[in-house]
């Protein structure tokens, strides 16, 4: 009995410890509510942004606001002889047609052949005959830094114009033309100059990294273009899986409006077309498969592999804007 008197204290030591610790705890870590799967889910940050597009360095300095009247509207007569408002940031066209071309049709773009390539899409040229298909080709850059700002139609005084694209250190005005692998209506996405080597971006070009060793994966989406005004949202689709305007202005094509940078590349120093490019657009010229009335839109060749070698006699020089802003191409 003296034995159970001795242990009695500690026994009710050890309960009131254990009754004091519970308490403490209680206030100390508070209650967990349930959440469902689905609201943990939704409550998980958002995966970080990819970053600024490397490719905006394509994209020149932009100076000051630069707007431009809108092109008249479709069925309006003018004077055929009027220099069209594109005088202020794309050359003098070299070709017009009574009609518009057709839409841009799907195809695929064939792989890289190496570096130092750029894309120059495809695009309809016109002849007594109709609208013929030139195919998109790989063409290899004329001097380091050159990048390609593809030619447009657009429509003014009731005839369809088309102006030549052209070679510069930044991308200038292409009509708001969603041509696809890269060149999305606004600037190029598809890759950029770095370091005297051209580095391709591969969510936007068919890359064989056997032959091509500068790569790199950026999809800018459409925030490129997110903020252009007057944006027409049929060029905004960049997947080539619907039919696209191949020309600005009128009631059909793209609405969209020069921007400063844009304007700005086309007062830099730049280069006309090659005469390896020339060459290439009159090669099919005779092809009766390239003809809109033949293939009803989609060409026998809309893509080339063979890629169109370059002139390095070809230098940017200042264009002489006093001529209507015209520099005579290599022929």
């Amino acid at each position: 009995m003296s034995r159970l008197n001795r242990i009695a204290p500690w026994v009710w030591f050890a309960i009131v410890a254990a009754f004091c610790w519970a308490v403490c705890y209680t206030r100390v870590i508070p209650i967990i509510p349930t959440v469902s799967a689905s609201t943990l889910g939704a409550q998980q940050p958002a995966p970080p942004d990819q970053g600024p597009d490397p490719a905006a360095v394509n994209q020149a300095p932009a100076g000051p606001s630069y707007t431009t009247e809108a092109p008249p509207p479709a069925g309006q007569q003018g004077n055929p002889a009027a220099e069209p408002e594109d005088s202020n940031y794309a050359d003098q066209p070299v070709a017009n047609a009574p009609e518009a071309p057709p839409p841009l049709p799907e195809y695929v773009q064939p792989p890289c052949p190496g570096d130092g390539y750029l894309w120059q899409p495809g695009y309809w040229a016109w002849s007594p005959q109709g609208y013929y298909w030139v195919p998109g080709a790989w063409v290899e850059a004329p001097y380091t830094g050159a990048l390609w700002t593809p030619g447009y139609w657009g429509f003014y005084s009731d005839r369809y114009w088309f102006h030549p694209g052209y070679w510069g250190s930044h991308i200038g005005y292409y009509g708001g033309i969603n041509y696809g692998f890269g060149y999305i209506g606004f600037g190029y996405e598809g890759g950029y100059w770095n370091g005297g080597r051209f580095t391709y971006n591969r969510a936007y070009n068919n890359i064989n990294e056997r032959r091509v060793h500068n790569v790199y994966r950026y999809d800018a989406g459409n925030r490129a273009v997110a903020n252009r005004e007057s944006y027409n949202r049929e060029s905004s689709n960049r997947q080539n899986n619907s039919p696209r305007a191949s020309f600005h202005g009128g009631t059909s094509g793209t609405q969209v409006r020069p921007q400063a940078s844009e304007a700005a590349a086309w007062r830099e120093p730049t280069a006309p077309r090659m005469s390896t490019q020339v060459q290439h657009e009159q090669k099919f010229q005779s092809s009766r498969g390239q003809f809109a009335n033949t293939n009803h839109g989609q060409p026998a060749k809309p893509a080339v592999s063979r890629p169109i070698r370059a002139d390095h006699n070809v230098q940017p020089t200042t264009r002489n804007q006093s001529h209507g802003g015209q520099q005579g191409e290599h022929r």
